[in-house]
């Protein structure tokens, strides 16, 4: 069972001198926790680091194939979205609302499980507000962007959403004091790039979508979902260094579902009258819940391990995988400049951790020094830190030296 540490946050146990099991079951001392921490840090950030020595960590193949899954996650839930519009059954809230109450059910048990009733209800006292802000943005995000592409075109809906990756660069710079790399900065553009070969391919095509019914309005919608998202990612990001992520995912099944379900039930209404009602859009709705429910899984760790910005820099390979799908689906055909596109992309993000610490982004700034306000949990830098002190006996040499 899970106590909140000095600090306030969740996610270690201390027993008696000699150990403390953190959020997702890494064993240390309470007290000599910091130290440890220090000790591998230290020894981490202290080795030999060439300027690619990043790109042969794990964790950096694992943050790629991390955003590939998501990336096709994301094309999944669109393709289902578009059978679903197919037949004229265009619930975008309601639709949703399956996804929420699945994370509900499968991480709400968990959590009560590793904290017990009486600290769950602590949990939701105090910090329930921060959990409810979290949902609420998530929600009117998917929402928003849905509207965007109701009224605007597909091209100018996708270029809006680059303006999510400036959002997440700009909060994180300003309130959680990332100071990014010359060589950081490179590697969005580069990415950005390659999302713009891919926009330029679908204009060539003439698979932009023509003329929307109201270009301003979507527009305007889509700008705002993208906003939404930015913040979101960012505010996550911040919640999942601080907090177990089966913590996370619960609250914001519980209240996504709080929330999304009022506007189901404002919105959605007058769609369900005139939506087809079989089958096969059964289907579709377990489809998309199920691209969704990976989807959300999923995202925590990649905020882990990299950061708000890199996980949407991953997200704009979703136009790719969404054209390999649409060849089998839709019939679509590949142009020529996909490829190059794709290969953009990632090569940008190869260059983003290019001169970069053997932690990435897991070292969060604002988790103080030593991380030590964040929770040593799967992915992040305290863990990994822990497990070097381990792994290298540093915990007992550090120790014996403060003494």
């Amino acid at each position: 069972m899970a106590k909140t540490n000095g600090t306030g946050d969740y996610g270690t146990t201390a027993h008696a001198t000699t150990t403390i099991i953190s959020a997702e079951g890494y064993a240390t001392d309470g007290d000599s926790e910091s130290a440890a921490v220090a000790a591998g840090l230290k020894h981490l950030e202290n080795q030999d680091v060439k300027w690619y020595s990043y790109l042969l960590t794990v964790d950096f193949w694992a943050i790629i194939a991390l955003g590939q899954i998501l990336a096709l996650c994301i094309t999944g839930s669109n393709t289902f979205t578009s059978f679903l519009s197919s037949v004229n059954t265009i619930i975008p809230a309601f639709q949703t609302l399956f996804n929420y109450a699945l994370l509900a059910m499968v991480y709400l048990p968990y959590t009560i499980y590793k904290h017990g009733w009486a600290k769950y209800r602590s949990i939701l006292w105090r910090d329930g507000w921060k959990y409810f802000i979290l949902s609420f943005l998530d929600v009117q995000g998917n929402y928003f962007t849905v509207l965007a592409y109701e009224y605007t075109n597909i091209l100018s809906a996708q270029l809006l959403n680059f303006w999510a990756i400036v959002c997440v660069v700009i909060l994180s710079f300003f309130l959680l004091k990332v100071r990014y790399r010359i060589v950081q900065i490179a590697g969005i553009l580069i990415c950005c790039g390659g999302m713009g070969v891919l926009l330029a391919s679908d204009h060539v095509n003439g698979t932009n979508g023509g003329n929307g019914k109201d270009m301003i309005k979507g527009d305007l919608f889509g700008l705002l979902g993208a906003t939404l998202y930015g913040i979101t990612n960012v505010y996550e990001e911040w919640f999942v260094s601080k907090r177990p992520m089966y913590e996370v995912l619960s609250f914001l099944g519980i209240f996504g579902v709080c929330i999304n379900g009022v506007q189901a039930a404002i919105f959605d209404r007058n769609s369900f009258a005139g939506a087809t009602w079989n089958g096969d859009v059964a289907g579709w709705l377990v489809g998309y819940t199920f691209c969704l429910f990976i989807f959300y899984s999923l995202v925590p760790l990649i905020l882990r391990m990299g950061s708000a910005a890199i996980f949407d820099v991953n997200l704009l390979t979703a136009n790719f995988w969404g054209v390999i799908i649409g060849t089998r689906v839709f019939g679509y055909t590949i142009h020529w400049m996909y490829p190059i596109a794709f290969v953009l992309i990632i090569f940008g993000m190869v260059v983003y951790f290019l001169a970069g610490t053997i932690l990435g982004d897991s070292k969060k700034p604002w988790l103080g020094d030593n991380q030590k306000d964040g929770v040593a949990g799967f992915g992040t830098a305290k863990l990994k830190a822990l497990n070097e002190a381990r792994r290298k006996g540093l915990a007992r040499e550090e120790a014996a030296g403060e003494a």
